[in-house]
């Protein structure tokens, strides 16, 4: 396939679809099962915006292993490629999979699979922003974190013991990369879905 970024990859984080262990935070609202087939929707979401336009190629990142019947068919529907995730935390997840990828492209940028606001013009953007000379890409969340990262080089600064999951997340990044002389560029800010109310946002978005 003709790629307009073939030197770049987007790698996609995604867990595998098991109950009591996805989009826990939507319950008791939802059921298990029902915040199952949420991640589901969400997940397929990402992965048509990520085809939307022949943009690179996508990994799929996936966790605990490959081996559930939701990654077989999702290689059967779209045309990546599924890796594993490896590490202790999230961190080291993220480090060894931009090591992974950027061993083999130039330019490399991670998402989630839970921004539906993050769109494929965002995804461009960044993929622009690091063939045109810069450093790093982000996209900041409205909840302190991030929901798109770019690099052209590993960057363990931005990795390492850092604490996830929290409102500073987006703030010590920038910190440690501006102490590290890496140049960051910032896409707009987004939203993804983490709570009842999040899943309510993206249902009214929808009707909208």
């Amino acid at each position: 396939m003709p790629y307009l970024y073939p030197d770049s990859v987007l790698l996609i984080f995604c867990k595998a679809p098991i109950a009591g262990q996805v989009k826990t935070r939507l319950q008791p609202r939802l059921t298990a099962n029902q915040a199952v087939s949420v991640h589901r929707q969400l997940t397929r979401l990402t992965l048509d915006r990520a085809f939307q336009q022949p943009l690179c190629a996508v990994q799929l990142y996936c966790t605990p292993d490959i081996n559930h019947s939701f990654f077989d068919q999702c290689i059967k529907d779209y045309p990546l490629v599924l890796s594993t995730q490896r590490g202790a935390d999230l961190g080291d997840r993220m480090l060894n999979a931009f090591s992974e990828a950027l061993a083999q492209y130039r330019h490399a940028i991670l998402i989630g699979c839970d921004c539906p606001s993050l769109t494929v013009d965002d995804l461009q953007q960044a993929l622009a922003a690091l063939q045109n000379g810069q450093d790093a890409v982000i996209a900041p969340a409205e909840d302190g974190g991030y929901v798109l990262l770019g690099l052209n080089a590993p960057q363990p600064a931005l990795f390492e013991d850092m604490v996830w999951g929290n409102e500073n997340v987006m703030k010590e990044t920038l910190l440690r990369a501006q102490h590290s002389l890496i140049l960051v560029h910032e896409l707009a800010r987004q939203w993804d879905v983490d709570t009842v109310e999040d899943w309510d946002r993206y249902l009214c978005s929808l009707k909208a």
